[in-house]
């Protein structure tokens, strides 16, 4: 057979679309399979101790313990999946959660109470154990503008605070500090901030990092600025001996100038560039953001139309680059207006109403990021910290049936597939549902047990690639493959 297209022709061709390739696939190499906290807990610099997040944690417990002494309350409470059947009698409930202790796992989930207890258990475990992922000391609107020598004291308070959490073990598994934005008024402060907390810190810990520490930059508008930060950072390893690259950051989309700049463009991906490695995530700061828009004070919530609008530009800006998305925070409250041990019976009832009330938001506003995939947001308050977890394993755990099924066939499917070189065409696609069970998993929502449903070995889901996964089942039928 004669063909129209010589081999050389074709090679040549074929070479210069490997080039374009090989530079999409730097750009947009795929959602990252790395850990991702579901929320940032930000607080105000001048509070930070280094027991604070475990203080969080038993602000937060005693806070659903108060409000939802049983999973029953809870599901009612939030309208969880069939809590019109479940019982409120104190008697009938306590009877129901032995016979759902006594069940084999089978049988459980298979129970109508299923999902609303172990939502609650679990709950209440994370709390005990890891009540916060991810906790931001606050320089910027948590703390305010304050005199030079305040700002200065509490760096350095902060900073020696953080190294004994750190030798204590009390900090979370991530955390950080923000500063004040490079803006024109308060550049020198947010650089001298910096510098002074991070000098006193590596000092009192022998040059060590605290585990995933990472540096907020708010109010971006322009690639310049994070260029700036980019090199303070490294004459700060410079000078205090540390790895190139060791100090990561992130950034806030916090101003229209940064969905849309003066050419109509979206410059996040400058943004992105400018970042030149470290800068690893993009939250979104609702209130400034809504603030930009115009909207007043009362409409400033997360479910107003102008956020969806910005976390789609985002989304769209920067799908599969690897750069972790986050939502904002919920500015409802959900802290009891009445104080003190002698409430009367209709105080009592106005604070049960008040805080379930906020809830409610909160719970929903966290749903609303998660179906719109944003697997991170903000809590400004421990009591928060229920319905963080309340809508994130309610989500998951939801979902699991749907994802066991569709990842087992998928695997299944490529697994009889061809690998086309070093790269199965599909890989991509198989590593988010993978993610989705990493996520899981990350956060408590799910066991490693929960996830071999799927039919991956837990040392398969700890490789945390579906390449290599697939590779590993490839090269396990080619051994085993007559020959």
């Amino acid at each position: 057979m004669n063909f129209s297209i010589a081999d050389i022709e074709k090679e040549i061709l074929l070479n210069s679309l490997q080039t374009a390739n090989l530079k999409f696939q730097q750009t947009y190499p795929g959602d990252k399979p790395d850990r991702q906290a579901v929320h940032t807990v930000y607080g105000g610099a001048n509070l930070f101790k280094s027991d604070t997040c475990v203080k969080m944690g038993e602000v937060a417990l005693k806070s659903l313990q108060t409000y939802a002494p049983d999973f029953v309350t809870l599901a009612k409470v939030l309208e969880m999946e069939g809590h019109e059947d479940l019982p409120i009698d104190e008697k009938k409930i306590a009877k129901l959660v032995k016979k759902l202790h006594k069940m084999n796992a089978a049988d459980r989930k298979n129970n109508p109470a299923w999902l609303a207890h172990t939502v609650y258990t679990r709950i209440v475990e994370k709390l005990k154990t890891e009540p916060v992922e991810d906790f931001r000391i606050d320089f910027e609107d948590g703390f305010g503008n304050r005199p030079d020598e305040e700002e200065d004291a509490t760096a350095v308070n902060a900073a020696i605070e953080l190294a004994a959490g750190m030798a204590n073990q009390t900090i979370s598994p991530f955390i950080g500090i923000r500063i004040k934005p490079f803006t024109e008024d308060l550049k020198n402060r947010g650089v001298r901030t910096l510098d002074i907390f991070l000098t006193t810190l590596l000092e009192k810990t022998g040059r060590q990092l605290p585990g995933n520490f990472i540096v907020m930059l708010p109010k971006v508008t322009i690639p310049e600025q994070v260029t700036t930060m980019v090199r303070l950072l490294e004459i700060i390893e410079r000078k205090n001996n540390l790895p190139g690259g060791a100090l990561k950051m992130e950034t806030m989309v916090e101003a229209t100038q940064i969905i849309m700049d003066d050419e109509g463009r979206n410059p996040l991906m400058k943004i992105i560039r400018a970042g030149e490695g470290r800068l690893i995530a993009a939250h979104f700061g609702t209130y400034d953001y809504t603030a930009s828009c115009g909207i007043t004070a009362k409409y400033q919530t997360m479910a107003h139309p102008v956020c969806d609008f910005a976390h789609h530009m985002t989304k769209v800006a920067l799908g599969g680059t690897g750069i972790f998305l986050s939502d904002g925070a919920t500015n409802v409250m959900p802290v009891a207006p009445h104080r003190g041990e002698k409430l009367t019976v209709k105080q009592l009832k106005e604070n049960r109403q008040s805080v379930h009330n906020a809830w409610r938001t909160g719970y929903n506003h966290t749903m609303h990021s998660l179906i719109n995939g944003f697997y991170q947001g903000w809590d400004l308050n421990p009591a928060q910290l229920p319905m963080r977890y309340a809508a994130t394993y309610h989500f998951f755990l939801s979902s699991m049936d749907d994802a066991t099924h569709r990842l087992k066939t998928f695997v299944d499917r490529a697994a009889i597939s061809t690998l086309t070189g070093d790269i199965f065409d599909d890989a991509a696609t198989g590593q988010g549902l993978l993610n989705f069970f990493l996520k899981a998993m990350n956060c408590g929502a799910i066991s490693e047990e929960d996830a071999t449903a799927t039919g991956l070995t837990v040392a398969e889901i700890h490789s945390r690639s579906f390449y290599k996964i697939l590779q590993g089942r490839r090269n396990q039928k080619q051994e085993h493959s007559p020959s």
